[in-house]
């Protein structure tokens, strides 16, 4: 006899609800007829990967059923019913499954308030079940393959493996992905994820449910053409289906222990998730729109997006129209004006410098300056004019997207209340009275500023001759100054294509570094806007840029002084004894690749390196990496490619792009990254001769080459560590150097996958050897970095590149991850 049908298993059950302050699963991962869920009861999935029940988001008062992951720390809801119907007291509503095979959830006042509105049916055996992806189906319990209702059919923010987003042909209607409304409020917020309804193979991002903001760019077999992420995917596998009554996308994990999901996130950004067990958290694995500030109308009305800080603000002059959802990162209300226009020429312009414009403007042509200001100030709807290159453009109606931005941009004349900028017109008589005091006033504390000035020069002087402050943190030093300081550049602490670096201290005894830029053409007032931009740029595993000095044809650049020098110093000793061990090694990798994830990605613009090698690795006096030199490339410009194949000791560590001539990206210190991590594993230069049994190897083909063949991988390590390594470690890092040095730059991670994997965050399978490296052994005799005749290394170098790689062509396929 089912027990379910059994009167003594309802009063357990009621027993057990009313006596049990704990959660209370009620037949496990099925609703069958007549049964509900109420209070804290709730049903989860046979392998415990999903749970269905009410819940309260965050801080609020209200509560939703929904499903969530049953084994994810951090409550994660992926799909909510009742969503912009919340429940004041889950303890007095119920999820009931009826009769007629609906799944109905009732309020306190068992008012009906959400339902699947499945077709009627009198199947006694219907029953409501959570399977272990996260799909709630209601099926004819004798034949469970009859779907009558499911929940993957109508997502709400969060896209599941397994599931789809689809058109419908025969109903032109979109599945949607809405963000919610806010960090406690999942009602359906502003942005939503569709597949396009003109029949293309491409999602849209649309703004408040009609106008389109970002598009994925069509599918082509394998990416979305405007998702460059996707071309190194060995996590997910994305298919699409089309045929006379849908169109869809679908996708799967690899790896099924990989815990992950798909999200319309309320940044307004699609975001693609992976939990990582070891540390707890939901790692990003990539996102769309890349930067927060490119979401449109992410601050809504007369809000501005920061592109220093990432975050919205009100522009001058306004307020945040709610506070309270701002708390709740949902700034997308915008702004209100703190006092109210009063039309005509009563108002008056508030200038904002280095803007980007907003969207949508309505350019007048053949206007002054003047007359631009009039058009504006002549139209009560006007809310804002720019005048520049391009003539004027006026701004109707709402602001959305200006950008404050460091030093892009244009004038943005910002239309404001005249009180709001000027004193009001009852005040100005006043103003001829007090005129006099005022003025005796500010003549005073003109004399005592200018005396203080005169004193701090004067002290300044003493120090460090005329140096000043300027933009940022950075000091403009004289020349003289870096005399005094490095003792007339005496004690040199090595050179490279860009010049000589010279140990200096400043007058207050701060050690410094400083070097000498060689064959630089900018004129003075470029160099000092590049070197404030990169003055600007700062992380802990970045060295620290303190000023510099432009005068005439001398450029120098002052940086922090690392008190144990370049990591090729540290590595490459001559003597047995070890000075890092693997522990520092790894955390030296790690942290290096962190220094560039942030040039890569985190900057306003990408920044490439081009010269990654272990000169430019600097260590604090705890090991601590710094990459150095990273603004280098974007001083010397368009001249880089020409100065780094004269360099001597970077060959080595040379992209193959670099001799093929394409377009540089940021894949190319991916492979001198890859380079690089070879030598911190071996402890010796790749272009050094490794002998076994009287055979000549290249490092980073005999690397490849165990690894591929599954051979012990230990004897890879630095025979002066003896063994004492974490092999767990040393296995990522080879892995990870292999895969940094493929031919092919599609088929090299990004330098933010490369952390993950260093992190055990994601783990990859065995890389194929790239061809390359087949050719450096087959023609060893004209191998680049055995030779210092620049002549023969140009020959080198086109013989290193004139193969492709045809086993990286199947690294999609043969990578693969897991939290």
């Amino acid at each position: 006899m089912d027990p379910r049908n059994n009167p003594w298993f309802f009063l357990s059950v009621l027993f057990l609800f009313f006596s049990s302050k704990t959660h209370l699963t009620i037949a496990a991962d099925t609703i069958s007829v007549g049964e509900s869920l109420t209070g804290n009861q709730t049903i989860v999935s046979k392998d415990e990967n999903f749970e269905l029940g009410f819940f309260r988001p965050g801080k609020s008062l209200n509560y939703y059923i929904g499903i969530w992951y049953k084994k994810v720390t951090t409550q994660t809801v992926v799909w909510v019913a009742n969503r912009d119907k919340p429940l004041l007291d889950p303890s007095t509503s119920e999820l009931r499954l009826l009769g007629n095979g609906n799944l109905v959830l009732f309020n306190q006042s068992k008012t009906p308030i959400w339902s699947t509105n499945s077709p009627s049916n009198t199947l006694n055996s219907t029953e409501a079940f959570l399977g272990d992806d996260g799909n709630l189906v209601l099926r004819d319990g004798s034949n469970p393959s009859a779907v009558i209702w499911q929940s993957f059919d109508y997502p709400t923010n969060t896209w599941l493996p397994g599931g789809k987003l689809a058109f419908n042909k025969r109903t032109n209607q979109s599945q949607l992905l809405t963000s919610w409304r806010n960090e406690e409020d999942p009602a359906p917020g502003i942005f939503s994820l569709e597949l396009d309804p003109r029949g293309t193979s491409q999602y849209l991002i649309k703004w408040n449910g009609s106008q389109q903001v970002w598009t994925s760019g069509e599918w082509n077999g394998q990416t979305f053409n405007l998702v460059p992420e996707m071309r190194l995917n060995y996590i997910y596998n994305f298919s699409y289906v089309t045929n006379e009554n849908e169109s869809y996308f679908t996708y799967t994990v690899y790896n099924s222990s990989i815990v992950s999901r798909f999200v319309m996130d309320l940044s307004g950004q699609i975001k693609q998730l992976t939990w990582a067990e070891k540390t707890q958290m939901w790692n990003l694995f990539w996102s769309q729109p890349k930067q927060q500030c490119d979401v449109y109308g992410i601050c809504g009305p007369f809000g501005s997006c920061n592109q220093d800080t990432l975050k919205c603000e009100c522009l001058p002059g306004f307020e945040k129209r709610f506070p309270k959802d701002w708390d709740l990162n949902d700034p997308t209300g915008g702004c209100v004006r703190e006092t109210p226009l009063q039309c005509g020429r009563k108002d008056g312009f508030s200038r904002r410098s280095n803007m980007k414009m907003p969207a949508n403007p309505q350019v007048l042509s053949d206007r002054s300056a003047e007359a631009c200001e009039a058009a504006c100030a002549d139209r009560c709807s006007c809310n804002a004019y720019a005048y520049g290159s391009s003539g004027c453009s006026i701004w109707d109606g709402d602001l959305l997207n200006p950008q404050q931005q460091s030093n892009d941009g244009g004038d943005l004349y910002l239309r404001l209340a005249a009180s709001a900028i000027r004193i009001p017109e009852g005040k100005t008589k006043k103003k001829s009275i007090t005129g006099a005091v005022v003025g005796a006033i500010v003549g005073v504390v003109a004399f005592l500023v200018l005396a203080l000035v005169l004193i701090w020069r004067w002290r300044v002087r003493r120090s460090v001759g005329t140096s000043k402050t300027v933009e940022g943190n950075l000091v403009a030093f004289t020349y003289r100054d870096m005399q005094n300081a490095t003792k007339n550049f005496s004690q040199k602490l090595g050179g490279g294509g860009f010049g000589s670096v010279f140990k200096g201290v400043l007058p207050d005894s701060t050690a410094i570094a400083v070097k000498k830029l060689e064959g630089l053409s900018q004129g003075e007032k470029q160099f000092r806007s590049e070197v404030s931009t990169i003055g600007t740029i700062q992380h802990v595993n970045l060295v620290r840029l303190r000023g510099f000095c432009s005068e005439g044809t001398k450029r120098l650049l002052v940086y922090d002084f690392m008190s144990k020098g370049s990591l090729d110093s540290n590595l490459f000793h001559p003597k047995d004894t070890v000075i890092l061990d693997w522990k520092t090694r790894y955390q030296i990798a790690l942290g290096t690749a962190r220094g560039l994830v942030y040039l890569h990605e985190k900057c306003r613009d990408c920044i490439i390196h081009c010269d990654i090698k272990p000169e430019n690795i600097l260590l604090d006096a705890e090991f601590c990496p710094k990459v150095a030199d990273f603004g280098l490339a974007k001083l010397v410009g368009r001249e880089f490619s020409r100065v780094l194949t004269t360099m001597r000791g970077t060959r080595g560590y040379l992209a193959p792009e670099w001799i093929s001539g394409v377009a540089i990206t940021a894949k190319a210190d991916v492979y001198s990254y890859g380079m690089m991590l070879f030598e911190i594993i071996s402890g010796r230069r790749n272009s050094e001769h490794y002998s076994n049994d009287e055979k000549i190897r290249f490092f980073p083909t005999w690397a490849a080459t165990k690894m591929n063949e599954g051979e012990e991988i230990i004897s890879l390590v630095d025979n002066r560590l003896e063994g004492n390594v974490d092999i767990e470690e040393l296995t990522r890092a080879c892995r990870v150097a292999c895969w940094c040095i493929q031919d092919d730059e599609a088929h090299r991670p990004t330098m933010g996958q490369v952390v993950q994997i260093l992190e055990g965050v994601l783990e990859v399978n065995t890389p194929p050897i790239p061809r390359s490296l087949h050719v450096l052994v087959e023609n060893q005799d004209k191998v680049f970095f055995f030779s210092e005749s620049s002549n023969r290394s140009s020959q080198a170098q086109s013989n290193t590149t004139s193969s492709t790689s045809s086993q990286a062509k199947s690294t999609a396929s043969s990578m693969s991850s897991k939290s």
